[in-house]
């Protein structure tokens, strides 16, 4: 099933947010250091990583019993936990089997927890899963957490400005992930928020085959560009899978392949004008990615950039 994208933060809760994040660059000497340091970021927002397991037994049972009796708010995961931050203590707990990029996130979005003044009196201990971590997580606290760990990760626009720099396709934010240190799911989806370009990634989950259809594969999410939402609207994908009879179907790439290579599609806007568009797509072993966008509009943005 779809899921809704993105972190809803007002234009001036976002603002808000990446003051912060500016700030907390500055104070570590972080700041257009790549990758990010995370320990530098961690330690102005005066909390200390326990590298014990968060999920060793009896441990996560522990820090709440010891919370509760303190008379202190608990915000506890409504799944499996993946990171735990303890604000009177100032100590950050992970799951520490998570892969070494999402440790990265994790701890930043502890971070922010303690380094956003407004959060951290308020809860004692907070609990953090995939829902929180995710970025159409309904609570504000985390929302804002999680814009504060993208903003530092890939240094404010630092990562869009590498990006427009280079040639326009869905292998410019696969390499730059590396340099910033980054999952690749986390670099695409920076990659097309922050564009100038009408532009949109469509994340689909792995196909699965179907008998009758050949395979299907669900739509996941969809992340557009301000511009490609300003021509298009928020309405471009309403199906809830794909199949090989499908455009964006036949561009999953299958077997061993990585990617489809560029193919052109049509899209329709909003008043009904149809527009060429260029759609590529990139696989990993868990998402699909399919990133489309206006020729017209991507060559006028190269212009103005250029000029």
């Amino acid at each position: 099933m779809r899921r809704p994208d993105d972190c809803s933060l007002t234009p001036g809760q976002l603002a808000i947010i990446r003051r912060e994040a500016e700030r907390a660059l500055r104070e570590a000497g972080a700041l257009g250091v790549f990758p990010t340091p995370v320990e530098q970021i961690m330690s102005v927002a005066n909390v200390e990583e326990v590298r014990e397991d968060l999920l060793s037994p009896g441990l996560l049972e522990k820090i709440r019993a010891g919370a509760e009796k303190a008379g202190g708010l608990l915000k506890r995961a409504l799944s499996k936990v993946m990171g735990l931050f303890h604000a009177s203590a100032g100590l950050v707990y992970l799951d520490q089997s998570l892969i070494e990029v999402k440790k990265r996130f994790v701890r930043l979005h502890e971070s922010a927890h303690g380094f956003l003044p407004w959060q951290r009196p308020l809860y004692a201990v907070v609990e953090d899963c995939d829902k929180s971590l995710d970025p159409d997580a309904a609570d504000l606290f985390d929302r804002e957490a999680n814009v504060f760990a993208s903003e530092v990760l890939f240094q404010l626009d630092a990562f869009r400005d590498m990006a427009e720099s280079r040639t326009f396709e869905v292998w410019t934010p696969v390499r730059l992930a590396k340099q910033f240190n980054a999952s690749i799911y986390a670099s695409i989806r920076q990659y097309v928020s922050k564009n100038r370009r009408a532009c949109a990634v469509v994340v689909l989950d792995m196909p699965g085959l179907i008998e009758g259809d050949g395979f299907r594969a669900n739509l996941r999410r969809v992340v557009q560009s301000p511009a490609f939402t300003e021509t298009f609207g928020h309405d471009m994908w309403n199906t809830p899978y794909y199949t090989p009879a499908d455009e964006i179907g036949r561009l999953i790439p299958l077997g061993k392949r990585k990617s489809s290579g560029k193919r052109n599609m049509v899209l329709v806007d909003r008043n009904g004008v149809r527009h060429e568009c260029i759609a590529e797509s990139f696989t990993q072993r868990h998402q699909v990615f399919v990133l489309v966008h206006s020729v017209k509009t991507l060559t006028t943005t190269l212009f103005l950039i250029s000029a």
